[in-house]
């Protein structure tokens, strides 16, 4: 792998079923980058204890805190890195800039602006397709949006804004 000269964190805002993981791996497939996805960590360390939207937020924190030095590491060796972590609300954003900060390192934040009903379909058709690492309820998909705030431009981020095509 090579890497590249100035490397670039890439971040992730959406909605659940947004199409998060699916513009990471689009944003991982360049030379000199590697995928670092936050639910994939999860179910490998964590996967059967995570049984509550509780338990998720408590194994995210041990997640981020864990990986931290290693993702301003890379960044610091030349390495760009699609972080596939939530930047859905203002705390874990502020965490993700003491990772660029941390790390001197470029970066872009791609919010994904799909509406609700779109996402719900999405979350409906990966739960029957079994191809995601958790099956996310439509319970837990309300209580989860709950917390969801869109990146403001006060925050500091350099903001790439994706919509879904118009049919």
């Amino acid at each position: 792998m090579s890497v590249t000269s100035t490397p670039v964190l890439h971040l992730l805002c959406g909605k659940i079923a947004s199409g998060k993981s699916t513009l990471a791996a689009t944003l991982a497939d360049k030379t000199g980058t590697v995928l670092v996805s936050e639910d994939a960590w999860l179910a490998r360390l964590y996967g059967e204890e995570m049984q509550s939207v509780a338990d998720y937020v408590r194994y995210a924190a041990r997640l981020r805190e864990a990986m931290q030095p290693h993702l301003t590491s890379l960044l610091r060796a030349g390495v760009s890195v699609v972080l596939d972590f939530p930047a859905n609300t203002v705390e874990n954003r502020a965490w993700m800039k003491q990772v660029i900060e941390a790390s001197g390192a470029a970066h872009q934040l791609h919010y994904l602006d799909v509406p609700e009903a779109l996402c719900k379909a999405r979350l409906h058709a990966r739960n029957e397709a079994g191809t995601h690492d958790f099956a996310t309820t439509d319970a837990q998909f309300t209580l989860i949006t709950r917390y969801f705030t869109a990146p403001a431009p006060d925050e500091g981020f350099n903001i790439v804004r994706h919509t879904p095509p118009q049919a």
